[in-house]
């Protein structure tokens, strides 16, 4: 019989990208890491963490790189949600720091893969979608499917009009050509994942990634969509990208 899961060292359910430099958000993040910016009274990324401990989230992995030190010392091993609920335990897995270049997603994920569950959440820590339910009963679906990845799209803002994927009939993403008439919609970077994605034959890179190589997500969803074993939803609520000082002062002025 196995032994029981140490609770201290569980597997983490969720994981929040928080590693990049916020290049476009210069200069508000040449001395503070984008997910700590300020947005109504906390910082952006605590939004997301807060919906992820009140979809039933317990243990959240955050991988760190620009000024990361500042995120581990702010945020800390735990987060007080209130509400009766018990606190949301933080592990973090720690990228190359220097001059704030990141492992890219997928190399990010593989990095932090020895600390993840087999199915997790993963989320971006710049991204506010305040109605987003980091639902239990999804990632039960999920889990229950042999699919690698299930994806939240969002109609495509301003900036990125041409959008990532489509979704078909039976609810699975789809990867129109250029000159398909078939919608496309934007990644919002939130979904639910399997490890087995970050694996052959889908990705080359070794579990956690000792190398540091920066390696991209979507050429691992395009594989994968084409087995036809990812999934898609398509988002309605409140979204933004906050990618720029402008976005992210207009949220100040109009988020509720």
């Amino acid at each position: 019989m196995n032994a029981p899961t140490d609770p201290a060292h569980a597997p983490a359910t969720a994981m929040l990208l928080a590693a990049g430099r916020g290049s476009r958000m210069r200069p508000l993040t040449d001395h503070c890491p984008k997910p700590l910016l300020p947005l109504r009274g906390k910082p952006l990324m605590q939004w997301t963490m807060e919906a992820m401990a009140a979809g039933g989230v317990r243990r959240l992995l955050v991988n760190t790189g620009w000024l990361g030190d500042r995120i581990e010392a702010q945020v800390g091993p735990h987060l007080s949600v209130g509400g009766g609920q018990a606190p949301l335990d933080i592990v973090y897995s720690s990228e190359p720091r220097g001059d704030g270049a990141a492992l890219e997603t997928a190399g990010g994920i593989v990095r932090a893969l020895p600390q993840l569950a087999d199915v997790f959440w993963l989320a971006a820590g710049d991204v506010h979608a305040p109605g987003f339910v980091f639902d239990p009963a999804a990632m039960a679906r999920f889990a229950a499917s042999d699919r690698l990845a299930h994806l939240w799209l969002v109609p495509n803002p301003p900036h990125h009009p041409r959008g990532d994927f489509g979704i078909d009939a039976a609810g699975r993403a789809t990867d129109p050509a250029a000159d398909d008439a078939a919608p496309r919609y934007t990644y919002s970077t939130i979904g639910l994942y399997r490890r087995a994605l970050f694996a052959a034959p889908y990705c080359p890179l070794p579990t956690g990634n000792p190398d540091g190589v920066a390696a991209p997500l979507a050429p691992l969803l395009r594989a994968a969509i084409a087995d036809g074993r990812v999934g898609a939803t398509l988002f309605t609520g409140a979204w933004t990208d906050v990618g720029t000082p402008e976005r992210l002062a207009e949220l100040e002025r109009t988020a509720g």
